[in-house]
């Protein structure tokens, strides 16, 4: 059983040549192949890439980076009966496919099976692993989305029409995952690691604003979009616990507007809605222990709710539709990457169990 690994990129130029190296290494018998999808990186992601026998896919216009346009990205020039989705800055764990390939072989209706995102934090210019013992990438078993990638069954996809929507900037991973479950297919996470991710140290405020721009924040209202109408949209709403949050913090927002039109002394006014504002900051403060973060949670409430309605209107584009792309050189002619780089080479040993 062979395996198309794809590589999501746009402008990870710091860390493309070791995700790839471990992609290579990772591949079960050296069979199978590494696609570097990228969504129109300006650095030198793809000029590094063209070093490693890959194949470097990118978007051209109109195609607009998101979060689930590299999947499919890569997906519609695979040719393996496998897919493995990872980010351009994760190392693949060496012994993950080969176990995860034993799994799907034992369970036929299994669309998909991951493994644990083994976070990485930098720290006094050293990555150290950050443990999120909540996160959802630490629990095992059935699982409702595979966040941060994992192996897939190709007929599976086939089964459902296409990889990941090209119109979500966010949420991609549950959309995937709920149109499989629909379908028939399971997804589960085994108790192991799957990769190390390297993710960015960004000031949280800055991230939101980042995440604004980028209109990753709209992910979930997109998502709402492209379920609406669809059978299986009730149960997408009972299983997004955040959007209840959502629509808290909507009404409260509407709430406060209500004030500041109703109440003829403006003044006073906003002064409630200024009151209101510090009971709940103050509240999460002592939830959480810390003013910053109160404020912080509240901020970040605030921008996500207001994102919702941004990413429900977008306009859409048929997300089963031909992702506008070339196909940059020719994988099977470049040459290797030089002795001894790859998985060992990094100090990457053998994977052991995840706690």
């Amino acid at each position: 059983m062979s395996v198309s690994v794809i590589i999501k990129t746009l402008n990870e130029e710091k860390r493309i040549a070791r995700t790839i190296e471990f992609a290579l290494a990772g591949l079960p018998g050296g069979r199978g192949e590494v696609i570097v999808a990228d969504s129109g990186s300006s650095d030198a992601t793809v000029e590094i890439a063209s070093r490693y026998p890959v194949r470097i896919v990118q978007i051209e216009n109109p195609a607009r980076p998101s979060c689930g346009i590299g999947p499919q990205l890569g997906f519609q020039y695979a040719r393996q009966d496998f897919i493995c989705l990872i980010d351009g800055d994760m190392d693949l764990d060496p012994g993950f496919l080969p176990e995860a390939l034993a799994y799907l072989d034992r369970h036929p209706k299994a669309g998909g099976v991951t493994g644990h995102v083994e976070e990485m934090m930098l720290d006094n210019l050293e990555y150290t692993r950050r443990v999120q013992r909540n996160a959802p990438e630490n629990r095992t078993g059935a699982i409702d989305r595979m966040n941060g990638g994992g192996l897939y069954r190709r007929a599976a996809v086939e089964n459902i029409g296409y990889l990941t929507d090209r119109n979500l900037h966010g949420y991609e991973e549950f959309d995937l995952g709920i149109r499989l479950r629909h379908a028939g297919w399971s997804l589960f996470r085994l108790d192991r690691r799957f990769v190390r991710h390297y993710g960015h140290n960004v000031n949280s405020y800055r991230l939101l604003v980042r995440r604004w721009k980028t209109k990753y924040l709209f992910g979930i209202g997109e998502l709402l979009r492209a379920s609406f109408g669809k059978p299986y949209f009730a149960r997408l709403l009972t299983e997004l616990p955040e959007l209840r949050l959502w629509a808290l913090v909507a009404a409260w927002i509407l709430f406060s507007l209500g004030l500041l039109i109703a109440i003829p002394d403006k003044l006073l006014a906003l002064g409630s809605v200024l009151g209101i504002f510090a009971a709940i900051v103050a509240l999460m403060s002592w939830r959480k222990g810390n003013f910053k973060l109160g404020l912080y949670t509240v901020v970040a409430w605030l921008f996500h709710t207001m994102a919702v309605p941004f990413g429900f209107f977008a306009p859409r584009r048929d997300p089963g539709g031909w992702v506008e792309s070339r196909e940059i050189g020719d994988g099977d002619e470049k040459t290797g990457p030089h002795p001894g780089s790859g998985a060992r080479a990094h100090g990457f040993d053998q994977p052991s169990l995840a706690g």
